[in-house]
């Protein structure tokens, strides 16, 4: 029998949530724990948990794991009874986001295109952080309106022990992509879809907001300033399906250094 073990963590991405026949709907989270190492925790069901157990990005929590059925080395199965958030607030923004970048730099890759290489001969890394060279644009594809029956039918079961939202859980009709590429001279570019909780739900906000001019809005927000006024990194994490593909899960964006920009080239 595999054993539990309590671990703490510090939660980086939660990915905007999907309809699941375990769970009711469940949002890929994934964190550093303490020890410096990555971790994958699914599945958490965020809108059913208990007040007190709703974390936020950059907040430490304590919680109670186990090895479970899911290949990728970095995941764990999250028992939601035994979250125990243990830092009352997130961690600070203030200069320059130091403090988050203090946690997360120890494991940023040079590239997405090592991580795959990486990840390809040894099975490891399926979760990482790296900066693009360049973020060429925001793609914005129209998707699926409505959840599929099988979809609908999950979200309808209920919670087995404890009440449910009042709202049922909301589809975005898009899909959004980042086209990129890698700072490594081989790189052929890359365009992945981003599932970010935040991305999906400032949709959900601007949409109602705006009306049809969200777009412009949106675009502003995850195009124009991830670009120009954010030092953009991407929170990236494989498929449990299709290994090989990689989605982005979170968006880490401190401020650009002014003084740094101010004394690079205007062309490369």
């Amino acid at each position: 029998m595999i054993s539990r073990e309590v671990i703490k963590v510090c939660i980086v991405v939660r990915t905007y949530p999907m309809p699941a026949h375990k769970g009711v709907e469940v949002s890929c989270t994934a964190g550093i724990t303490d020890e410096g190492k990555w971790i994958r925790l699914f599945p958490v069901p965020y809108r059913f948990l208990d007040r007190d157990k709703r974390f936020r990005k950059y907040q430490w929590i304590e919680v109670s794991v186990q090895k479970g059925s899911d290949p990728r080395p970095e995941s764990y199965r999250l028992f939601e009874d035994s979250i125990k958030i243990i830092s009352t607030t997130p961690l600070s923004t203030r200069d320059n986001w130091a403090a988050r970048r203090n946690l997360t730099s120890q494991l940023q890759a040079h590239c997405l295109c090592c991580l795959e290489r990486e990840r390809s001969s040894n099975g490891l890394p399926t979760l990482g952080l790296f900066r693009p060279r360049n973020i060429e644009k925001l793609l914005i594809k129209k998707d699926e309106s409505s959840w599929t029956q099988e979809q609908l039918h999950a979200l309808q079961q209920g919670h087995l022990f404890s009440r449910g939202p009042k709202k049922q859980l909301e589809k975005v009709p898009y899909q959004f992509k980042y086209k990129f590429q890698c700072d490594e001279d081989e790189c052929n570019g890359h365009t992945i879809i981003c599932t970010d909780w935040e991305i999906g739900e400032s949709w959900r906000k601007w949409s109602r907001e705006y009306g049809n001019k969200w777009e412009e809005k949106f675009r502003n927000r995850y195009e124009k300033e991830m670009i120009e006024k954010y030092d953009t990194h991407f929170f990236v994490g494989t498929h449990r399906i299709h290994p090989h593909t990689w989605m982005i899960v979170g968006l880490f964006y401190p401020p650009r250094d002014k003084k740094k920009s101010a004394s690079l080239p205007l062309f490369d």
